[in-house]
């Protein structure tokens, strides 16, 4: 009697902190990145940025993207307009302290005035959090953790997507692990919202087809978890129902057709939209689980999403039926489908098919039964109360949810 009494009061506790930060967040100042678009749009950056009065840039990448020659064609551009830059290229998947504290550090000796991310979701969230470093430089990393932390204005952020899936370069989110701990977690605020973003298509074009495909179903796990939370306004629904529609229509043909570039400019709105869409109306427990999978086993955000969602969504059983079920009509998968709940089993077969098609793995091994408790605490800490999910899940549904994705079944 007692702990259900307790859950019942913890419930009540997060929808209320819930629905205070809702109506708070109506007065937040909801900036949205100013866009380059479309194919060669990359050479157009290195213009706007002298236009921004910059003569000083740090670009913040990965070793796999400069190797490539990616951003040869930003260095060229740079380089004719006269603009100083520096490169910080050692950003690790899952970025880390050491990797902000590294690249703060070249920010300051070079003098620079601004941030180019140039990469997929580990460069934009190690810029990100360089950028927070320098709003609050009295603060370190881990005390910015959790929401509005920083509420000081960044130094001109350029976000560059090389991926279709994190969103970032739409977001309030830099996701930060700390190597000591295995932790990895959020600094959420509306000031790390990049100030421009470009959208070239060619840069996406050379991805291996299995970034593809787990970056866009990252895509379609942001959208979702929007659409099924309970912070969404009439806009972020909208961006999230073309969000998915995209997806489907697009997804597929970009890993199966790399040089399709309708496809891959198709994927790169998907994940602006999707990233517009939760970074307003919030994630859920998939990213809380999926952040825990990143911190202890470095498994890639796109691949832990794309294996937790559709165990996710079961949990959450008949609280999401009816928003799955309008998912399900959109994509045209619930048409013979009779009732709203079998329209939303359709919604969750069609991503299990989507991803096996594309031969990403139901489940993740390698999850140590003895780290189980401790990621179930750090999921459930993260998204409760913070996180406005359609159910509140208890810490026996979240540990179920860990054997789940591993492929066994639970203890009776």
């Amino acid at each position: 009697m007692y702990k259900r009494v307790s859950n019942i009061m913890y419930k009540f506790y997060c929808r209320t902190y819930q629905s205070i930060l809702r109506v708070f967040a109506y007065l937040l100042p909801w900036r949205k990145p100013k866009l380059l678009e479309g194919k060669n749009s990359i050479n157009k950056l290195p213009k706007l940025i002298k236009s921004e009065g910059i003569d000083n840039i740090l670009a913040i990448t990965d070793k796999g993207i400069v190797s490539i020659g990616l951003m040869d064609g930003l260095i060229k551009g740079l380089n004719d307009e006269e603009v100083g830059f520096v490169i910080y290229d050692k950003t690790v998947p899952n970025p880390t302290i050491d990797n902000i504290e590294e690249a703060l550090e070249i920010y300051k000796i070079n003098n620079c005035k601004g941030i180019i991310a140039f990469g997929g979701g580990s460069p934009m969230d190690c810029a990100k959090g360089v950028a927070a470093r320098l709003a609050r430089p009295s603060k370190s990393v881990s005390q910015m953790k959790g929401a509005l932390k920083v509420r000081k204005e960044i130094p001109p952020l350029f976000a560059v997507p090389t991926t279709s899936g994190t969103g970032s370069e739409a977001t309030v989110a830099a996701v930060i692990t700390n190597s000591n701990t295995h932790e990895k977690y959020a600094i959420n605020d509306n000031v790390l919202i990049p100030h421009y973003a470009v959208l070239d298509p060619l840069l996406t074009v050379n991805l291996p087809s299995h970034i593809t495909s787990t970056t866009g179903i990252d895509a379609l796990t942001h959208a979702v978890e929007a659409y099924i939370g309970r912070s969404n306004t009439k806009e972020t629904k909208h961006l999230s129902k073309k969000a998915v529609k995209l997806v489907f229509e697009n997804l597929f043909e970009a890993y199966t057709n790399s040089s399709n570039l309708v496809a891959r400019s198709n994927m790169q709105k998907a994940s602006y939209y999707a990233g517009l869409a939760f970074t307003r109306a919030y994630v859920g427990y998939v990213h809380a689980v999926a952040h825990t999978l990143g911190g202890f086993y470095g498994i890639s955000h796109g691949l832990a999403n794309a294996v937790i969602l559709p165990h996710i969504l079961k949990y959450y059983g008949k609280s999401v039926h009816k928003p799955l079920a309008e998912l399900s009509d959109l994509i045209g998968v619930g048409e013979s489908s009779n009732t709203i709940e079998q329209k939303a089993n359709e919604f969750i077969k069609a991503v299990k098919n989507l991803t096996k098609k594309m031969n990403i793995p139901e489940n993740i091994n390698g999850i140590v039964d003895s780290h189980i408790p401790l990621m179930m605490e750090r999921a459930f800490k993260e998204a409760n109360p913070f996180y406005p999910v359609p159910k509140i899940l208890s810490k026996e549904d979240l540990s179920n949810v860990y054997i789940d994705i591993q492929g066994k079944k639970q203890k009776i």
